[in-house]
């Protein structure tokens, strides 16, 4: 008997390659807000996280209202029409991957269908996007997965998470789902790690890991 029903991906760092750019254009709009960071620690403070969670992070640091949704999307938008594509091998690995998937991510459904259609992901999802928008608490709080899961469908316990940051590995496990973690990206394996889940580094494996943890009876 297979073990999954349903995979759920996240999107930024999984199926788009845009978490190198976020974070090198969040460096330079926080320098100039006044809190210059390394790329380490927006990595651990912000990557996996809501718009929302990171400017009431930045407003609280600098003591003062920020209009930072608008000033960084806007310079967001501009780097990924120029930069952004999909995460490499990704598109060879839905296309061998034959289990329903949707898309569950921290972004606004508008960025979502931005980005992913930006790199001609759109359409391989349509109708099943889901995001932070779509519930009241964003990732590490399983709300998003917990909301993806019931509108398709299927239980928690059926779907396989696919992430690669802190939050969204947290999130995937209290949901009590089967998560697997992409150490490709800007979070390394050994922050992924947690008991139960699944690393990976390259995308060409995720296909076969699935296939072999789909095939388990635990």
């Amino acid at each position: 008997m297979s073990r999954f029903d349903l995979v759920i991906f996240d999107c930024d760092g999984v199926l788009i390659d845009s978490e190198r750019l976020a974070i090198r254009t969040e460096s330079q709009l926080l320098t100039e807000l006044g809190w210059p960071l390394s790329e380490e620690e927006i990595i651990e403070l912000f990557v996996g996280r809501s718009s929302a969670h990171m400017q009431m992070v930045i407003e609280e640091k600098l003591g003062r209202a920020i209009d930072w949704h608008h000033e960084f999307e806007r310079r967001e938008r501009e780097v990924y029409e120029r930069e952004l594509v999909p995460v490499e091998g990704v598109i060879a690995a839905l296309e061998e991957i034959t289990l329903p998937s949707c898309v569950a991510s921290s972004s606004s459904h508008e960025m979502l269908r931005f980005k992913l259609g930006l790199t001609g992901l759109a359409e391989r999802f349509s109708g099943r996007l889901f995001s932070a928008d779509d519930v009241a608490h964003a990732k590490p709080d399983p709300a998003v997965f917990l909301f993806a899961a019931a509108s398709m469908g299927v239980r928690p316990d059926r779907c396989a998470v696919i992430e690669d940051s802190v939050s969204g590995v947290e999130a995937g496990l209290a949901a009590g789902m089967c998560v697997f973690a992409f150490s490709g990206g800007v979070t390394s394996a050994r922050q992924l790690q947690r008991d139960g889940v699944v690393l990976f580094d390259s995308m060409s494996l995720l296909p076969g890991l699935l296939a072999d943890h789909n095939s388990r009876d635990d």
